[in-house]
């Protein structure tokens, strides 16, 4: 778990002086992400948390774009899931200030430092949920020596509640653990280490190797009584019967064997999105699907394959977006049917599965209003005659059906009509708009039967 020594000397150059001064808070932070690995990042975060307990960075803008990296690190997961969120709230909120902000104290090992109102500024925003990209852009030194409010208002208290909690469900004996490094506890000017090469192997000493001090931590030793022999007189006696002489093996038959009724129904799934099945291919699909409900997230569905499956197979398409009725994603599969190119088999489908269940209202006017659109839109004479009887022949059974409220829609349908009147079956809806604008006919029971969608 400890960093090697080319690991050291990375973070370190990082680290350095000039180099801090010299570069921008994102960029160093992008440095620590191209040289080390994800799986590195604990032990980069350890070595950050040791070089701020024991004071090794002398500079204060060093010890600033350490505390940056820290959080840099995690970035993007909430801070109570991080390792070192307790860090961040310690900077913060010191120990001897904790009682103040009206959550549990917080346990951290180690001493850290006091940070001034600047740094507690950028440490509070860091941390919180506004935008970092401004802040990141500047160098610590100018963060450092900016102006920051005197009121912070951010509240924290529900990161330190979960951390608590989450220290609350440790053993005793991890909770009464502590670091073999200690912070000596009274520091004047003249007891650092002003030598850089000196400090330089002070730390490698300290975070590298396998024996690395950084990763030992003294633990009190759990004792406990040896509990007292029981007298046996009155137990049962352990029995070791001698038969059966031979262990016969209980083999499960029904192991590896082969699940043909998925595996032939994906294989089907596969051949409908290319092309029409057979009417026996069909029943087949539909029967496996019928005797395993759950059959239907296992076949290689997904919404973006749906407006293939509509095209060369709508029966499929059908039966397949009914029994997805009580899925997650049936909303998405509605949204991709009601966008995609209006054609007669869409439309067969989009008929059916209004006849059958209730599909959200918005749907169904977005599809109407993608119909009347393609129409609008189409080149070609011919198609536009042909999809033109189509979408009447529609609109006229979702409004006998009492599916839609022709109210909701009724400027646009009209207009529709209207344009489209030299066609026969756009001149008899308008002429059914206009009956029930009037109310000399009112639609009391769905017709006996259903029209037909053909061109």
């Amino acid at each position: 778990m400890a960093l090697n020594v080319d690991q050291c000397d990375i973070l370190l150059s990082v680290l350095d002086v000039a180099n801090v001064r010299n570069h921008t808070l994102d960029f160093l932070a992008n440095e620590i992400k191209k040289k080390f690995d994800s799986t590195d990042y604990f032990k980069v975060g350890s070595c950050l948390v040791m070089l701020l307990q024991q004071d090794l960075l002398p500079e204060i803008d060093q010890r600033l774009a350490a505390i940056t990296l820290l959080h840099e690190l995690y970035r993007g997961e909430p801070l109570a899931n991080t390792p070192f969120a307790g860090v961040f709230i310690h900077l913060l909120y010191p120990p001897e200030h904790q009682s103040n902000v009206g959550a549990p104290k917080l346990e951290y090992p180690g001493q850290l430092p006091r940070l001034m109102n600047s740094e507690k500024f950028f440490v509070t925003q860091l941390i919180s949920d506004v935008p970092k990209d401004a802040i990141l852009k500047k160098t610590a030194i100018q963060i450092i020596n900016s102006d920051c409010p005197v009121q912070q208002n951010f509240d924290f208290s529900s990161i330190q509640l979960t951390l608590a909690e989450k220290q609350s469900e440790l053993p005793q004996t991890c909770k009464s653990g502590i670091p073999v490094l200690i912070s000596f506890p009274e520091k004047n000017v003249n007891s650092y280490i002003t030598d850089t090469t000196q400090t330089d192997l002070l730390i490698k000493k300290i975070v590298t190797g396998e024996e690395a001090p950084i990763n030992k931590i003294y633990k009190p030793e759990f004792v406990t009584l040896a509990p007292p022999l029981l007298n046996c007189d009155d137990e049962l006696v352990w029995l070791n019967p001698s038969w059966p002489k031979e262990h016969v093996i209980a083999y499960d038959s029904t192991m590896l064997v082969p699940d043909t009724a998925g595996l032939e129904a994906k294989q089907l799934m596969s051949k409908a999105y290319k092309s029409a099945l057979s009417l026996v291919q069909q029943q087949q699909l539909i029967n496996e699907l019928t005797n395993d409900s759950k059959l239907v997230y296992h076949i290689g569905l997904t919404p973006s394959k749906l407006p293939e499956l509509v095209e060369n197979n709508p029966i499929i398409a059908i039966e397949v977006l009914l029994k997805l009725m009580q899925s997650k994603q049936i909303t998405e599969y509605f949204s991709v049917l009601v966008n995609m190119e209006m054609s007669l088999h869409s439309m067969e489908v989009v008929n059916r599965l209004t006849t059958t269940v209730d599909l959200p209202t918005e749907f169904v006017h977005l599809y109407i209003s993608n119909c009347i659109s393609t129409c609008e839109t189409i080149k070609d004479r011919y198609m536009q005659n042909r999809l033109v009887r189509l979408v009447c022949v529609f609109l006229q059974s979702l409004i006998r059906n009492k599916i839609i409220n022709v109210q909701e829609l009724f400027i646009e349908v009209q207009a529709f009509c209207i344009e489209f009147s030299r066609i026969r079956e756009a001149a008899a809806l308008f002429r059914l708009l206009k009956q029930l604008e009037s109310g000399e006919i009112g639609i009391t029971s769905s017709p006996t039967s259903k029209n037909k969608l053909d061109g």
